[in-house]
């Protein structure tokens, strides 16, 4: 069977996160309050490992996942919510459905990435404008494209206020050890700078869902094709995604 047929788009899920929730409250004797409402997603950690070793992150007793675990902090006075090491399209929708019914109402996701096109201006942060969906996750919320993207209004938002945040095409990917010369030519043609292993997937589901979701690619890398490389900077990159994330958070929360 192919991934993108026998999807039924207008059809209920029978299994749903609410309901696994439920279980997994009753089981692990959790009550039923609410996360904050604007949540992060780090596929790396390194934002975890910082804000804990600053003895910043107190576990959510209100957070009932079966497969993760979800911190809360405060940064310049406003309340997040985190999740470290969510990686990949599937994980990471898996997640969201998750964190979306449990009270999260903006989900800013900062994954790493590889450059796979030189960019005309420096930038080690990129918003994903849209991403191409060579993945199987995003085939389940939408129909076949070649993109997903993000919300427009949130984009023009982000764009009113942050003019200057550099923007562009990712390749989202489960497959990164498959990441070939024709694939990542082929990525290139369609204006993809970076691959990355989330984008798509969480754009299909904020899509289908009409949740607010925003995804940031912190080019971290050339593809393993250099030595020194994957070097993200001081603290890994976190006090730098931090402030980015706090910024986003001010003009789109609420």
């Amino acid at each position: 069977m192919l991934i993108n047929k026998n999807k039924y788009y207008r059809e209920q899920s029978v299994f749903k996160p609410e309901n696994l929730l439920r279980e997994a409250r009753r089981q692990k004797r959790i009550d039923n309050c609410l996360i904050p409402e604007v949540c992060i997603l780090d596929p790396d950690g390194d934002i975890v490992r910082y804000l804990r070793k600053k003895r910043l992150l107190r576990q959510s007793k209100c957070w009932a996942c079966y497969h993760t675990e979800l911190y809360t902090f405060k940064y310049i006075g406003q309340e997040f919510g985190i999740v470290g090491c969510v990686v990949g399209s599937s994980f990471a929708v898996l997640v969201a459905e998750e964190l979306f019914v449990s009270g999260c109402k903006l989900l800013i996701s900062i994954t790493s990435a590889g450059s796979i096109k030189a960019l005309n201006t420096y930038a080690r942060f990129i918003l994903i404008e849209k991403a191409i969906r060579d993945e199987g996750t995003s085939y389940h919320y939408l129909k076949p494209s070649l993109f997903s993207s993000i919300n427009n209004n949130l984009l023009a938002g982000i764009i009113k206020v942050l003019p200057d945040i550099k923007k562009g095409i990712t390749w989202t990917t489960d497959g990164p050890f498959r990441e070939t010369i024709s694939q990542i030519k082929y990525a290139k043609s369609k204006g993809a700078v970076a691959v990355e292993m989330e984008a798509s997937a969480l754009y299909a589901f904020a899509e289908a869902r009409k949740k607010k979701v925003v995804c940031i690619a912190h080019i971290t890398n050339q593809m393993g094709q250099t030595g020194n490389d994957f070097e993200k900077g001081f603290e890994n990159g976190s006090i730098e995604s931090l402030d980015l994330i706090y910024k986003l958070t001010k003009i789109l929360a609420g």
